[in-house]
């Protein structure tokens, strides 16, 4: 009888969701040679062993971008599925950070307002992130226990 071999467990990864004063978000030119080049995708990458989602997100923008991530809040988290890899997009919006980003890996990077982004542009697995933000955002949470 064969073993059974369990398939390998999904690769997390982080992505960032700049948004600026304006309401544009970051896009991030996927480069030639990788799966699925020439595609946008919100900037981000691996989380590595013993590190929080938070850190990992801090620390690819950091690389690829050039800035410190200030303020960052989750947005979705969405499993996919590439052929045989397994994945879990774990989308954050980040409102507040320091410096300019600049493209630091070689990647084509474009600011556009949500609504004007052809879901045709990105990689599959960010499509499901494009319609969170597209989503109403959730009323304001009242405190019963503040005079109004």
């Amino acid at each position: 009888m064969p073993a059974l071999t369990s398939p390998p467990p999904a690769m997390h990864v982080m992505a960032g969701i700049l948004v600026d004063p304006a309401g544009r978000v970051l896009l991030a030119q996927r480069l030639p040679g990788k799966h699925l080049a020439g595609l946008w995708e919100f900037p981000g990458g691996k989380l590595e062993g013993g590190e929080t989602p938070l850190a990992a997100l801090a620390r690819e923008l950091r690389e690829e971008l050039g800035i410190a991530v200030l303020h960052a809040e989750p947005l979705i988290r969405v499993p996919w599925r590439y052929d045989a890899r397994e994945l879990l997009l774990d989308a954050w919006r980040v409102v507040r950070w320091d410096g300019a980003p600049q493209s630091l890996e070689g990647q084509a990077l474009l600011w556009r307002h949500p609504r004007r982004i052809d879901p045709r542009m990105l990689t599959p697995a960010d499509g499901p992130i494009l319609q969170a933000l597209l989503l109403p955002a959730p009323p304001a949470r009242i405190d019963p226990d503040l005079p109004v």
